[in-house]
């Protein structure tokens, strides 16, 4: 009869052990999944915030561009006797330019704009 009483003892233990194995498991499980989305937002983050920056960079260049190519256009059609022809002239090497970076560098340009993105996330 003392057998069968240490048995259940050792049941019991054994059973609270598993228990709190289980609890330690899971606490590890939510632990886990909680460092890896404060990895994530991190990440995020950074990758949102250095590309305000750049972006605000971009908008001012690209407004800058336009004005500098709207006086352009007016200057060479005053130079070709009317408007318009400056504005073609300028449409045209934009065009060419365009061709030339499609044809040559289109995977160049694709390969540094992934690897920025990569090394930006992996940071």
């Amino acid at each position: 009869m003392s057998d069968n009483f240490f048995n259940t003892k050792d049941m019991e233990e054994k059973g609270k052990l598993l228990e709190s194995l289980l609890e330690k498991a899971s606490d590890y499980g939510k632990t886990s999944f909680e460092l890896v989305k404060l990895k994530t937002i991190d990440k995020t983050a950074d990758v949102v915030s250095s590309m305000i920056p750049h972006s605000v960079v971009f908008i001012l260049i690209t407004s800058s561009l336009l004005f500098l190519n709207l006086g352009l256009a007016l200057w060479l059609g005053e130079i070709l006797g009317k408007a318009f022809y400056g504005f073609f002239a300028v449409a045209a090497f934009y065009i060419l330019i365009s061709l030339f970076i499609h044809f040559f560098l289109h995977k160049r340009i694709k390969k540094l704009i992934g690897d920025y993105f990569i090394k930006q996330i992996l940071k």
